[in-house]
């Protein structure tokens, strides 16, 4: 078997949430249990840090595996979804996972996978968890997939556990309430592992607290943490609660006696993007015209991405638009400028929303433009139309911003 071959089975064979949606989602640990024990239970031999959270866990998890990086730590690093490499999901200190290390997996264990029916996810973290684990990493970060308490992840005892905030995202799998939501998410706190809570929500607050204290542990609340914001190399307008949740977990790090220095936090949190590869977050693919794409796609993210969108200073604005078939349009779509030409697409996977309905969606809030057969379709025509002192933004979509990075 060869790497191609490896990776298209794990496409084909199986159903995944992020290309297809809910028919993958599988409400049980009980087949990541018996993979892991099945594999000896990597996930016992090496210590990490658990984050979930409905907006800025991807971009939280990478700043902290660069800090660590910078203070001499062998760092696992596992996220979801990728961008353009599946091997993106599985790092090293910002290295991808090596292809024969994804094809040997594959080989050797195809036949229980199959039998045993196991879902893209379960396989994905079982291959991150024995990678980790053969590779004696010092600490992996460990990002949530969706939810939290039936999340394949959730298998870990982490030294630390966050939870950057709670919005309405997935709403089909992780219920229609932020106290709903927030109870799911609050799977990850375990018995006593500190836990993070990185914005406040009235709504949820209460939750994370009752569930904290069920299980004898500390809560230390990011948001009511004073002090200077360090500067980062992501420049999104969202990263400031994201930057004051890691300078948080830090501190908490420094209590357990990680020797991580104000330099590591300093420095990790400048080179994010050069450290572990992170893309599509606030990202600048060209200047003049300025081209700047973003995985924002929940109505939490877009409204901020939305505002320091408006702040940008342009002659003429130009929105690459595309989106998933279960996002929430009448959610979403309000939070859009009116003083903008759009250029819809679909992006390229099962999931991704037909151009004709966002049209559609779009003009009932007096968003107005052309639709086209692709995302490049699209970004090419913006790029036609502007001249060099408009902006052109594109998003909507991890699946958009994937075809553009």
């Amino acid at each position: 078997m060869v790497y191609k071959e490896a990776i298209n089975w794990l496409f084909q064979q199986l159903p995944m949430y992020q290309r297809v949606g809910k028919t993958a989602y599988k409400a049980d640990l009980s087949n990541t249990i018996l993979l892991a024990n099945y594999l000896n239970n990597p996930q016992t031999k090496f210590k990490s840090i658990h984050v979930a959270g409905t907006n800025g866990k991807g971009s939280t998890s990478h700043m902290l595996a660069s800090i660590l990086q910078e203070a001499s730590f062998k760092v696992g690093l596992y996220t979801s979804p990728h961008l353009k490499d599946f091997r993106e999901r599985i790092k090293i200190n910002g290295e991808l996972i090596p292809k024969r290390n994804v094809t040997t997996f594959v080989k050797n264990h195809k036949s229980f996978f199959e039998n045993n029916q196991l879902s893209f996810f379960e396989m994905t973290v079982g291959l991150a968890f024995e990678y980790f684990a053969k590779e004696k990493v010092d600490i992996a970060i460990i990002e949530v997939g969706m939810g939290g308490r039936l999340d394949s992840t959730n298998i870990i005892t982490p030294v630390l556990s966050i939870i950057t905030n709670i919005g309405f995202d997935h709403t089909q799998f992780l219920g229609s309430t932020l106290p709903q939501i927030a109870k799911e998410k609050a799977g990850i706190i375990k018995e006593d592992v500190p836990v993070i809570i990185g914005e406040y929500n009235n709504e949820t607050l209460p939750i994370f607290e009752e569930i904290a204290n069920e299980r004898n542990t500390t809560l230390y609340k990011a948001f009511e943490t004073k002090g200077a914001l360090m500067p980062s190399d992501l420049k999104g307008d969202y990263q400031k609660s994201n930057i004051r949740t890691v300078q948080t977990a830090v501190q908490i790090l420094q209590e357990k006696n990680y020797p991580i220095g104000i330099q590591h936090l300093a420095k990790g949190l400048q080179n994010v993007i050069k450290n572990t590869g992170l893309m599509g977050r606030w990202q600048v693919l060209q200047t003049k015209p300025k081209v700047i794409c973003d995985t924002a796609h929940n109505k939490e993210g877009l409204s901020i991405t939305m505002k320091q969108l408006a702040a940008e200073k342009f002659d003429k604005l130009h929105i690459v638009l595309g989106m998933v078939n279960d996002k929430d349009l009448d959610g979403v779509l309000p939070l859009f400028p009116k003083n903008a030409a759009y250029y819809f697409c679909k992006p390229d996977v099962p999931r991704g929303l037909d151009t004709t309905t966002l049209w559609k969606g779009a003009a009932n809030f007096g968003l107005e433009g052309n639709e086209y057969i692709s995302v490049q379709k699209a970004l090419k025509a913006a790029l036609k139309s502007a001249a060099t002192k408009d902006v052109i933004y594109v998003g909507g979509s991890t699946f958009v911003v994937a075809e553009v990075v």
